[in-house]
Formats: C-alpha cells, structure tokens, sequence
C-alpha cells in the first residue's frame, strides 16, 4: 500500500508541478532547469511538512519513520537552496514569483 500511495503523490505534484511550470511559461519567460528541479523537490517536501506524525498505535510507528525520512530526503537543504536561487534570479521577477511561495526556513 505505501508504494502506491507514494507513486500516486509523486504523480499529483509532478501534475502541480506541469501546471505551475504551464502557467509561467504562459507569461512569456523560460523557465531554467534548476527552478523546475528545485520546485519538484519542495512541492514534495511540503507534502511531507503536512502530513501528522503523532503515533497513536504500533502500526503508525513505521508511517511516522516514512514521514521523517521523507523531511530528511526531500526537505534538507532546502533553505539554502532556496535562498541561492533567489539572489540568483533577483532580476527575474517570472521566477521570483514561483519561489516566493515557499517559506524561507522549514528545516
């Protein structure tokens, strides 16, 4: 069950992720590949960021560990990244746009 449950999450945000790329796209400007990969990852990480991790029986012991390990996979470095690519990109607003929706510490 967690295998499906992982690849049909991972199908959503890739779908969240065509979209937001669309919609940039639509306004004119390129979007570089290093956007694309960094937001992939962090729409990932606040899936996780969003899921409960209270364990209230032995059988959510192992969904709480995947919980966890998904934040240390998907959420690590993510603050540093984020602020890189946007000093980086400070004079292209298209893209200042997409990464200010993420908030700046979530690790």
């Amino acid at each position: 069950m967690g295998g499906a449950v992982l690849i049909l999450m991972r199908a959503l945000l890739f779908l969240i992720l065509i979209a937001r790329l669309a919609l940039a796209s639509a306004e004119g400007a390129p979007i570089p590949e290093e956007i694309t990969s960094f937001i992939k990852e962090r729409e990932i990480c606040e899936h996780f960021r969003g899921e409960p991790t209270e364990v209230s029986g032995p059988d959510q012991v192992q969904r709480q560990n995947f919980i966890i390990d998904s934040w240390d996979t998907y959420c690590a470095g993510t603050d540093r990244r984020l602020a890189a690519l946007k000093r980086r990109y400070s004079g292209n607003p298209t893209v200042l746009k997409m990464l200010n929706k993420y908030e700046e510490r979530v690790e």
